[in-house]
C-alpha cells in the first residue's frame, strides 16, 4: 500500500488548523512569553517575594474589577463607572469605621453603596433606556463630582494608625489559609461569577443578551430586568475591590478607583482572545488581568520610564487583540 501524498488543499487547510490553533491561544503565548523576558532581563522577577507582591498588588484588585466588567460585557454592554462604584464603597467604609462603627457593619454599608451605583446604572439603562456606555459615563461624571463635594474638594479620609481596627488590618494585610486576605477573596469571587456562566440560568441568558439580544426578548424572557441585576452585581463586585483597596492603604482618596478602569477594560476585551467566538469569559479575563499585572511589574523593575510603562502596555493590548482578529477571520475562512 503506498502512502498517498497530500494534495494542496489539504496541506492549505492543515496550515490554517494548526495556525488558527495558535493564534486562539496567542493568550497564553503571549503570558508564557511576557514572563520569560521579564525572568531574562530583570534577575529580582522571579523571586519570591516579586511573584507575591505581582499576586497582591498587580493582579488582585484588577482581577476583581476586570471580573465586575466581564459581567457587563457580557451582557452586551460596558461599565464605565466601576471605579466610582469602587470610590463609594471605599469613603463609606472609611467614615463608618472612623466613626467608631463594626468594621462589618462599615464593610456592608461599603457593598451597599457599589451596589447603590451599579442600581443607578441599572435605572439608566433599563428604566428609561439609556445605552450602557451614556448611562455609566454619566454616572461616573456624577460620582467624580459627588466625591469633590463630600470631601471638600477631594481631600482624602485618613485612619490614624492608632486607631485601625483589626479586622479591618486583616482584610488589607491577613492571611487565610496561607493565602493574603485580599488575594482569596479574589478566588472567591472568580469562582462565584465562574460558576454563575457556567451553571445557572441567569449566566446563561446574560451571555445570550450579549449575543443575540433580540433573540432573547422574542423568547418572553425579561432581558431588561436580567440586565439590571447584572449592573447592579457589576457595582457590587466593584465595591469588593473598593474595600480591599481601602483596608491595604487605610486611607479614602477621591476618585482612586477611576486607575482602575482602563486596565479592567483591557483585560476583559484580551480575555476574549480565548474565546473561540471572541466573547467575554472568566478564565481569559482572569488571564489578561495576571498579563497586565506581570507587564506592571516588570516594566517598573526595568526602571523604564513611567509613559513609556504606558506604551508597551498599550502595545501588548493591540498584539494580543489583532491575534484574536486575525484568529477569527483565519478560522471563518478555513
Amino acid at each position: 500500500m503506498s502512502l498517498q501524498t497530500p494534495t494542496p488543499a489539504t496541506t492549505t487547510g492543515l496550515r490554517r488548523l494548526i495556525t488558527g490553533g495558535l493564534l486562539r491561544y496567542g493568550l497564553i503565548l503571549a503570558l508564557i512569553a511576557v514572563f520569560a523576558a521579564f525572568s531574562a532581563a530583570t534577575p529580582t522577577f522571579l523571586t519570591l517575594a516579586n511573584l507575591q507582591s505581582i499576586l497582591v498588588n498587580n493582579f488582585t484588585l484588577l482581577v476583581i474589577v476586570s471580573i465586575a466588567m466581564t459581567f457587563a460585557v457580557a451582557s452586551g454592554g460596558i461599565d464605565l463607572s466601576v471605579g466610582t462604584a469602587m470610590d463609594f464603597a471605599s469613603f463609606a467604609f472609611v467614615s463608618l469605621v472612623l466613626a467608631g462603627q463594626p468594621v462589618a457593619i462599615a464593610a456592608i454599608a461599603g457593598l451597599a453603596a457599589g451596589a447603590f451605583v451599579g442600581a443607578f446604572n441599572a435605572f439608566l439603562i433599563s428604566g428609561i433606556g439609556v445605552s450602557p456606555f451614556l448611562a455609566t459615563l454619566g454616572t461616573l461624571f456624577i460620582g467624580r463630582s459627588v466625591q469633590q463635594l463630600l470631601t471638600n474638594g477631594g481631600n482624602p479620609v485618613y485612619l490614624p494608625p492608632n486607631g485601625v481596627p483589626e479586622a479591618f488590618r486583616f482584610l488589607g494585610h491577613g492571611a487565610i489559609g496561607g493565602f493574603p486576605t485580599p488575594l482569596a477573596i479574589a478566588i472567591v469571587v472568580i469562582a462565584a461569577v465562574a460558576v454563575v456562566f457556567a451553571r445557572t440560568r441567569f449566566g446563561r441568558v446574560i451571555l445570550s443578551i450579549g449575543i443575540q439580544p433580540g433573540v432573547v426578548r422574542y423568547s418572553g424572557i425579561a432581558a431588561p430586568a436580567h440586565v439590571a441585576v447584572t449592573f447592579i452585581l457589576v457595582g457590587l463586585i466593584a465595591a469588593i475591590a473598593g474595600l480591599i483597596l481601602t483596608a491595604t492603604v487605610t486611607t479614602y482618596i477621591p476618585s482612586s478607583g477611576n486607575a482602575f478602569l482602563l486596565n479592567a477594560i483591557g483585560a476583559t476585551f484580551i480575555g476574549t482572545t480565548l474565546s473561540p467566538l471572541g466573547r467575554p469569559n472568566v478564565a481569559g479575563t482572569v488571564l489578561g488581568a495576571l498579563l497586565l499585572g506581570i507587564v506592571a511589574n516588570g516594566l517598573l523593575l526595568t526602571d523604564l520610564n513611567f509613559y513609556w510603562q504606558q506604551v508597551g502596555t498599550g502595545t501588548l493590548i493591540f498584539a494580543v487583540l489583532a491575534l484574536s482578529f486575525i484568529n477569527r477571520k483565519a478560522a471563518g475562512s478555513v
